[in-house]
This record gives structure tokens, C-alpha cells and sequence, in this order.
């Protein structure tokens, strides 16, 4: 896949400014940082200075370094300039997200109270919906997607499975959402039944697209697209 700096810089550009906000907080931070809530929205685990400030802006670093790194060696390296610009809308999405949360710590730390219990499964929903949105555009590969058997050695299963996971990931993200707003009990049910149910539905789904593919190939996403 080739270099973009149209791609790469929000995505760098994201990183440094978690890492600057991070020196920047260095002398005025607490101790002890909120690292993890309940689901009420009450902080149930502590981290150190450095744990607080820095874990999550090295946590994206790494994970930006990995998605880079990954269409190296993916066995369907070739497919990926088929599907560039969905990957790279996936790899923002996620540290968009990532330091979404770091800027929710640091307004804890400057002690501004934070809905946790309503901001992260917003954040977690609006994640879920943005991927949902370019999940029917990936192409065969061995990193990001619906991996069965069945989608990797099928290009027509591999694209409906997509299709109908694109769309079950943006349903699940409204369920996100609508939690996070209604702090509604059954719709934490409806997003286990959801979930449960659509991922079980479409490994079910990619094998009966399989059986029917007159062109089904060993598992590769070795060629293009």
C-alpha cells in the first residue's frame, strides 16, 4: 500500500498533540489518575503519572505503527490499494476514538466531572457507525474485516458478509448510542442479543455464500481484487 501524507498527517498529527497535552499536564497532574470506570460512571482503577499521561498516547502510537506495518505482510498485500481509502477512514476512526478518551482523562484530571458511563459508549457508537459506513468497500486480506473460512475463499462471500456486517456494525452503533443518551438497561440487552446474534449470523451467512460460489478459491487473498 503506498505512502500518504494526505492520509498519515491527522493521523500523526493526532499522536503528537496527545503526547504534547501529555508533557504539558506533567507538573500540575495528580498522583493517581482515573484509568478505568463502571458502568455508573465511577472510576474503579487508579494508574500512576506516567501510566495516565502517556499509556494511551503510546498505546496509538503502537497501534498506528501496527496498521502500518500489517499490509507488509499480509498474504493479500495486493488487494489493499483497492480498499485505501476504507482502511485508511478505519485507522483514523480508531485513534480518533483513542484520543477522544485520553482528552476525556485530562478533564478528569483538571477536575471536570466527565459522564463516562454516557461519553464512552457515544464515543464506542460513533466508532461502530464510521466503520460500518466503509465495511462493504474492504477487499480480501488476513488483518481487518469478517475472517472466516468462508470470506477467504470467496470474493462473493467475502463482499455480501461485508455488506450485511457493515450494516449490523452501524445498527450496533446506534444501540451504543442510544445507551449512552437513555441510560436504558434493555438496550445494553439488545446490544448482547445484537451482537451475539449478528456475529453468529453472518459466520452462518458467509458459509451458505460460500456453498454457493461457483468460483470459491482455497483461503487467500492473495490476488487482487
Amino acid at each position: 500500500m503506498r505512502f500518504s501524507w494526505r492520509n498519515e498527517w491527522p493521523l500523526l498529527l493526532l499522536i503528537a498533540a496527545m503526547f504534547a497535552l501529555g508533557a504539558v499536564s506533567w507538573s500540575g497532574a495528580p498522583d493517581r489518575i482515573p484509568m478505568h470506570w463502571d458502568l455508573a460512571g465511577h472510576p474503579d482503577r487508579y494508574g500512576g503519572k506516567f501510566e495516565g499521561l502517556f499509556a494511551i498516547p503510546l498505546l496509538a502510537l503502537g497501534i498506528y505503527f501496527l496498521m502500518r506495518f500489517f499490509p507488509r505482510i499480509d498474504p493479500g498485500r495486493a488487494n489493499y490499494d483497492a480498499f485505501a481509502h476504507a482502511y485508511a477512514t478505519v485507522r483514523l476512526a480508531f485513534l480518533t476514538l483513542m484520543a477522544a478518551l485520553y482528552g476525556l482523562i485530562q478533564l478528569a484530571i483538571r477536575g471536570h466531572e466527565v459522564r463516562m458511563s454516557a461519553a464512552v459508549p457515544l464515543l464506542v457508537g460513533g466508532l461502530f457507525v464510521v466503520v460500518g459506513n466503509v465495511m462493504g468497500k474492504l477487499r480480501p486480506n488476513w488483518f481487518i474485516g469478517i475472517r472466516t473460512p468462508w470470506t477467504l475463499s470467496s470474493k462473493l462471500a467475502w463482499t455480501r458478509t461485508h455488506r450485511a456486517g457493515g450494516r449490523l456494525f452501524i445498527v450496533l452503533g446506534l444501540l451504543f448510542m442510544g445507551f449512552a443518551v437513555t441510560q436504558s438497561l434493555w438496550l445494553l440487552w439488545a446490544l448482547a442479543v445484537a451482537g451475539g446474534g449478528g456475529i453468529l449470523g453472518l459466520v452462518v451467512y458467509s458459509y451458505v455464500l460460500w456453498r454457493k460460489d461457483p468460483d470459491k478459491t482455497p483461503p487467500a487473498g492473495t490476488l487482487p481484487a
